[in-house]
This record gives C-alpha cells, sequence and structure tokens, in this order.
C-alpha cells in the first residue's frame, strides 16, 4: 500500500512535527527533519501493510532523523552568544559594548558592519562577498551605523 505525499502531509504532518519538535528543540530543524522524511519516505521501495504502517513508519523515520539532528557536530558544539561574549577580551568596556550592540543589529547590516570595521574589508571587496551592489553596500552600513548611533547614544544618556 502506498500513499500520496499530500495526503500523508495532511494527515501526519501536525503529530510528525510535535514528534521531531520535542526532539530537536528547534522549529527550523523538525521542520526539515519532516521534510526529509518525507523525501525518504518518495523515494523508498517498500510497500506498507496498512495506514498504520506507514503512520509508524514515518514516526520512527523522524524520531531517528531528530536525534541523528541533535548528534550533529554543530549542535553539541554550538555555543551562546552570551557565552561566546565570555570567551572575548577587549581592550576597554566600551568596546566591549560596541561589539555587543553590533551583535543586535539585524543580520543584514551586522555583516556589512562586520565585515568594514572588523574584519578591514573594503565596500567593493563587501560587494563581491555579498553579491550586492557598492551602493547597496553603502546603504548598509549608513543605516547600521545610524543603529549604533541612535543605541549607543540611549545607552550613553541612561548613564548619566
Amino acid at each position: 500500500m502506498r500513499q500520496s505525499l499530500h495526503e500523508l502531509a495532511a494527515l501526519y504532518q501536525d503529530s510528525l512535527f510535535a514528534a521531531a519538535f520535542n526532539i530537536c528543540r528547534n522549529a527550523q530543524d523538525a521542520e526539515d527533519v519532516i521534510q526529509d522524511t518525507f523525501v525518504q519516505y518518495y523515494t523508498t521501495k517498500k510497500e506498507f501493510e496498512n495506514e498504520q504502517h506507514i503512520r509508524a513508519w514515518l514516526l520512527r523515520v523522524v524520531i531517528n532523523k531528530a536525534k541523528n539532528v541533535t548528534r550533529t557536530f554543530w549542535r553539541r558544539n554550538k555555543i551562546s552568544i552570551e557565552d561566546y561574549m565570555e570567551t572575548l577580551t577587549f581592550d576597554t568596556p566600551e568596546s566591549e559594548t560596541l561589539f555587543e550592540t553590533v551583535m543586535q543589529l539585524p543580520e543584514k547590516y551586522r555583516i556589512a558592519i562586520h565585515l568594514y570595521y572588523y574584519e578591514d574589508y573594503a565596500v567593493r571587496e563587501i560587494a563581491d562577498i555579498l553579491k550586492l551592489s557598492e551602493s547597496n553596500v553603502k546603504t548598509r552600513l549608513s543605516r547600521g551605523r545610524a543603529m549604533l548611533k541612535k543605541e549607543l547614544k540611549e545607552e550613553w544618556d541612561d548613564d548619566k
């Protein structure tokens, strides 16, 4: 017995997500696990006895794949930004505050600021790295600087 992926997704997606999320504790990883499970179902030549057999097989595959995700090198060795910050050394408290503020910027501004100020790349090189136009990089740098200025000014005003 074989069922279409649309039918299976409609019937079991929620329960498969719950099982994967319970193990991964991360929505994106759980969604990836479900997608991999449906791909494996689609590519397998296995014949199933009935609908309960398919459901049990899907749950077993989701659980195994979710456990594999939690065992990966990346998951075992990632640390939170707070823990990472504790390992860094800064010359002054101001440079630590600046770095923390940069890390709180939205990703597109944070990356441009980091490459420009911390890695000493030119605007043209950043444009090549990020596959953007130079004017787009300049805009991101300008907006990132404005956000930093606003945030740091608020912190400085609060300290008074």
